[in-house]
């Protein structure tokens, strides 16, 4: 009697948590997009600051927009300031996750080693021209001599009668080091207009004929008709021959925390590299997914394929 009456509470047993397991079952660990942990559907509150890039800048904003959606207790403010303003202030503990379109091992004075780098997307940049310049294919060797100044009026390069007047972004600015790197050789730029914004240098090159910057392709619009991407030695400016290594100005857009992130910080960087931001807002912005690149690049700046 009592091995039936064993035989009895295990199979009770085994029937219960059978349907406790059932019950569970539904749960599939998927992201729901509310920025937590896979599988969550609590949503995440407080407040924290994000800024510095302002090529990431439009990718973040997006994707702050849509995060707070699902997190209406979640506060992220994004702000500009440049690369340099990003790896600094993230550094001082000002920013709760600093954007910069370089490795902060290129930042001289900050300790590269106590910030965690979390590559969010790739960028493409290129020479942005005023249209009435008539140059949208240029060498490498011309854009050098452009940009410092050897050549000051278009018709050298094959363009219009017409002054060249340069655009430049300040020394702190991830795209101009970019931009001077990976287009100029290195070359110092000459003096010209300097801004803060890339926002402001793509106004200035649309309402000031010969006048010539550097935007990320996020910065592009069909509508602009008088901002023109510069192809480079017949190469266009295009994702898919940044993909391939073939279009040789592009950076990584790193989002850096001081340390590991936690809370809402890490929420919402999960939230960045989820599906739904990397297949679906990342191009729609005009960025490249790095999950899509052929080639990838070191701290040096050294380039090797995948």
């Amino acid at each position: 009697m009592k091995k039936f009456k064993s035989l009895a509470i295990m199979f009770t047993f085994v029937l219960v948590m059978g349907v406790l397991a059932a019950c569970g079952g539904g749960n599939d660990n998927s992201s729901n997009g509310n920025g937590g942990e896979e599988g969550s559907s609590e949503a995440v509150s407080g407040s924290i600051i994000v800024g510095g890039s302002s090529a990431l800048q439009p990718l973040a904003a997006a994707a702050v927009e849509q995060f707070q959606q699902n997190n209406p207790d979640a506060q992220i403010d994004v702000q500009g300031g440049g690369s340099g303003t990003g790896l600094s202030e993230v550094a001082a503990g000002n920013f709760d996750i600093g954007n910069a379109d370089y490795f902060a091992e290129s930042k001289e004075g900050i300790e590269a080693s106590e910030l965690v780098d979390h590559k969010v997307a790739v960028v493409g940049m290129t020479a942005a021209v005023n249209a009435e310049a008539g140059v949208t294919d240029i060498s490498k060797e011309d854009l050098i001599k452009v940009f410092t100044g050897e050549v000051t009026n278009w018709k050298d390069v094959g363009g219009e009668d017409m002054e060249i007047q340069l655009v430049n972004r300040p020394d702190g600015s991830g795209t101009r080091a970019t931009f001077n790197e990976f287009g100029l050789d290195g070359a110092t730029p000459a003096e010209g207009i300097t801004e803060d914004s890339s926002n402001t240098v793509k106004k200035i090159v649309n309402d000031t004929p010969g006048a010539v910057g550097y935007l990320a392709f996020s910065y592009f619009d069909d509508s602009d008709s008088n901002v023109k991407k510069m192809a480079i030695d017949g190469v266009e400016a295009t994702d898919e021959n940044v993909k391939t290594g073939d279009f040789p100005i592009w950076a990584y857009e790193h989002m850096y925390t001081k340390g590991e992130p936690e809370g809402l910080e890490k929420a919402f960087l999960d939230y960045m590299m989820s599906d739904e931001i990397q297949t679906s807002l990342v191009p729609e912005q005009g960025y490249i997914a790095a999950s899509e690149m052929k080639v990838e690049r070191d701290a040096e700046g050294n380039q090797s394929d995948l």
